[in-house]
Formats: structure tokens, sequence, C-alpha cells
């Protein structure tokens, strides 16, 4: 007989797992940018030294996607979530203690590794394991987690500026993981390993330790130095180009750990692309404002700001748990990206002045990040068989972390360095966002409609029990390849060839 917790037939516990898993370290990568001051008066460290040290913790979130993909095949996975969990706690009480810089460096990287092991391990059983009916809420709730944990972010850490001290951030975050740790507990239930005769892929676990490694090592060293030499960009250009390497070996590999080659057609192309795009705008945006503002306002001032981006997310939320179970969600996913292109926009005509339309720029951020990325993410999985969801988030995670993590520090340098004014840098940035938004609805639209032109509701209950993708997802660009219907065809009998 099988452990399992108390609460493992628990729905609201698992929702609560998740939460705690993934709010405190989320919320940390947009929050800890305001407190780096502090964080440097305390520990020691140079700012050089803590841009870097973010720069490898998002680089450890990307790379723990794919090892948690790994070890789940091969061992049992809600043993693995508690050790990660244990994992998370430790990271996150030396990050909040660390007396010395060395003990921060290592603890900050470590809390994106843990997180990202969390995520593979604790989001899919909550997708796949509990009835239908309950995956609107799931939706809302991963939106929140996800994207409504960015959101807060630059509001928590502005306001913690006022308190002289980063520590007390960061024990919250602690005390957070410590109730993720006791809900991992409380819903454990000993599920087998995936397949233990599966092949190791130490291939794929190599490109994507060493290529995150090596392009968020670079993308660091870029924004901390503010100029272009051999240590950023020697490492920056190698690790971008393994990632790409990964990418073509998971597609041309029968077995792989993602799924690259059965996700390779309309639907699930389409929102991928749009997550990366937008989150690429997004965090680019984000982090240029409160770049922007950290000169020109007060750290009261930047929390107000960015607090219209979390009502924003949370707004989004809901929609997105009415739609859920509609055809609009390619809809809502495109149309995030117009807010995030105005949100770009409107602070290009308010900056460098910490307007209160700054606020209504913040606003549209969380509106159009919460309407793209998660909404997207659904497109690709629903597009599979439920039993890849795991290898899909992974993949997706691991592309999307890539690009908006690597994206930002590029568009801050490119701010701060590549301009007379900080101002009209960040003006010019935005710009970049602008156009990042802009390509990512004209190419996510082009894309979609390359395969499929019409919309589809998603057939969870078939997706969930039977295995099979809740909407068909024709080849990519498939309506150009499109041979002439024979005489007597119906548009039925098209659809369905």
């Amino acid at each position: 007989m099988r452990a399992r917790g108390p609460l493992a037939d628990s729905y609201p516990a698992a929702v609560a797992l998740v939460v705690f898993s993934l709010i405190p370290y989320l919320a940390l990568t947009a929050g800890v940018f305001p407190l780096l001051p502090l964080i440097s008066k305390s520990t020691g460290l140079s700012a050089h030294d803590l841009v870097v040290t973010i720069a490898l913790s998002t680089g450890a979130y990307a790379v723990g996607t794919v090892l948690a993909v790994q070890l789940a095949v091969h061992l049992h996975a809600r043993r693995l979530l508690v050790v990660y969990e244990v994992g998370f706690v430790t990271a996150s009480a030396l990050a909040a203690w660390a007396p010395t810089g060395a003990v921060f460096v290592g603890a900050f990287i470590a809390q994106g590794l843990f997180t990202s092991l969390m995520l593979i391990a604790a989001v899919p059983p909550l997708v796949v394991s509990w009835p239908a009916k309950k995956m609107p809420v799931t939706g809302m709730i991963m939106n929140l987690c996800i994207f409504g944990a960015v959101a807060v972010g630059p509001t928590l850490g502005a306001a913690q500026l006022e308190g002289r001290s980063f520590r007390p951030f960061f024990w919250g975050v602690t005390g957070l993981a410590l109730l993720a740790l006791v809900f991992s507990l409380l819903t454990f239930e000993d599920d087998p390993p995936q397949d233990k005769k599966a092949p190791l892929d130490l291939g794929a676990v190599t490109m994507a330790v060493a290529g995150c490694g090596a392009a968020f090592f670079g993308a660091g060293e870029l924004q901390a130095d503010k100029a272009v030499g051999l240590d950023s960009l020697v490492p920056l250009l190698t690790g971008t180009a393994l990632i790409v390497a990964l990418v073509v070996y998971q597609y041309r590999r029968r077995n792989p750990l993602m799924p690259v080659r059965a996700a390779a057609t309309a639907v699930p192309v389409t929102g991928i692309f749009i997550a990366l795009m937008a989150s690429a705008a997004a965090f680019g945006v984000m982090e240029l404002l409160l770049g922007s503002l950290k000169s020109s306002a007060t750290p009261v001032e930047t929390a107000l700001l960015f607090l219209p981006e979390f009502a924003g997310a949370v707004l989004v939320a809901g929609v997105f748990g009415a739609l859920f179970r509609t055809r609009y969600t390619p809809m809502l996913a495109l149309g995030g990206l117009l807010a995030i292109a105005a949100a770009s926009g409107l602070a290009i005509a308010v900056l460098p002045a910490p307007s209160p339309l700054l606020g209504v720029a913040t606003g549209l951020l969380g509106i159009g990040v919460a309407a793209s990325v998660s909404p997207a993410l659904f497109m690709a999985g629903f597009s599979l068989r439920s039993n890849l969801l795991q290898r899909v988030f992974a993949m997706i995670e691991l592309m999307r972390g890539v690009t908006a993590f690597l994206v930002a520090p590029v568009l801050v340098f490119l701010a701060t360095a590549l301009a007379a004014q900080p101002a009209a840098g960040a003006k010019d940035a935005l710009w970049i966002c602008v156009g990042l938004a802009g390509a990512g609805f004209l190419g996510g639209l082009g894309l979609y409609l390359s395969g499929r032109p019409w919309l589809e509701v998603p057939d969870i209950e078939r997706w969930q029990e039977e295995g099979e993708a809740a909407w068909s997802s024709p080849r990519l660009f498939g309506q150009l390849r499109r041979r002439p219907a024979p005489p007597g065809s119906t548009p039925e009998v098209e659809r369905a060839a």
C-alpha cells in the first residue's frame, strides 16, 4: 500500500502546495532589484557581483526544468518534491541569514534551481489529477502564482526599502517555503517513477547546464559592466548556441526529454512563440521602469506605481478562468501582446517623471503578461497528450526563462551604456519592447492562421480521461501547403483529413 498524506484527496491543499511553492522565488525575481543597495551593504557584495548572481539564479531556474524531468522519469516524483521543498527552505533561510556574500550567492542561486524543480514536480499533477470541472480554477491559480507573483514583486521590493533591510523580505519567503514543505507532506502520495527503463539523456542535461550557465553569466556580465567585452560576449553567444543546439537535439532524438517534435504543429508553436515574445517584452519593460524610477521616485512612489500591475494580473486571472472552457483562449493570448505594447508606448510617453500615468502603464503590463503567457502555455499543453504535460511545461519554461531573463539584461545594458542620457536610453530600449510585443502579435497570428483559421473549444474530459489532445492542431503552414479539395468534398471532410 502506497503512503498517503491526510490531505492527499484535498484539492484546496493541492492548490496551496503549488501557491506556496511558486510564489516566493517568482516574487523575488522582480522584487530583488530595488533591494540591491541594501543587500550590497549588508553582505559586502559589489553591485557587479549581485547583478551576476541574479543572472545565475535565473539561469539555475531554467536548468531545473530539464533536470526535473530527467529525475522524474527514473525516481519517485513525490519523494523528489519533498526533497526539493526541503532544499528550498534551506536555501531561503540561508539567503535571509547570509552573514557573508558567498553564502548569499550560493543560497540565491539554489533558490532559483529548487523553484523550477518544484514547478515541474507540483504543477502537472494539479492539472491532470483532478476533475475537469476544476480546470478553470487551476488555470486561474497558475496565472496568479506565476505572473501575479512576478507582478507584485516590484511593489514588495520597493516597499521594503523603507525598512532599511532586505532580510525581512527573505525571511517572509522562508516562511512561505515552510508552508509549502508542510503541504507537500500533507498531500503526499507515493507515485511510482514514470519509466525506470527509459535511457538517461545526459546530453540534454549537460547542454542545458552548460548553455544556461554560460549564457546567463554572459548576460549578467554585460549588464554589470555596461560594456561589451570578451568576458560577456563569448559566454553569452556560446551559451545561446548551446541552448539552440539542445532544442535541435531534442527535436531529432527518438525518445526525448522534451517533446519538441510533437509540439511542432500550428497551435503549440503559436502558444510557445506568444509566451516567449510576451515574456521577453514584459520583463524588459519591468526592469527598465525599475531602473528609471530608481533615481526619480521614492521607494513608496515606486511601490505604489507598480501596484496596478498586480491588480491587472488578478483581473486577467479571473477573465482567463471564465474563458478557460471556451474557444477564445488564443484570442486572449494575442490580445495580451497588444496590452504589453500599449504599456511600453505609454511608458515612453511618460518617462522620466514618476507620473500617475506610469501606474496605468504597469496596470497594462500586468494585464498583458497575464493574458498572454499562461493561456499560451495551455494552448501548447492541450495540443498534446496529457501524459506529456510535465515535459511540455519543462520545455516551455526552459525556453521562456531563457528568453525573458536573457533579453531583459541586454535591454538594460542598451539603456545604460549606449545612450548619452539614461532617460533617453530607457526610451530607446522601450521601443524595442514595443517591437517585441508587436512582432509577437503579428507572428503569433500568422503562425496560428497558417495551420488552422478556426477556433475550437477544448475537450478537457477527453484530454484527461483518454489522454488524447484536447483539440486538433494541423501542420504548421498547412494552409499554405494544402492541395485543392477533390470534387464533392465538404469542409467537414477536409477538416477531418
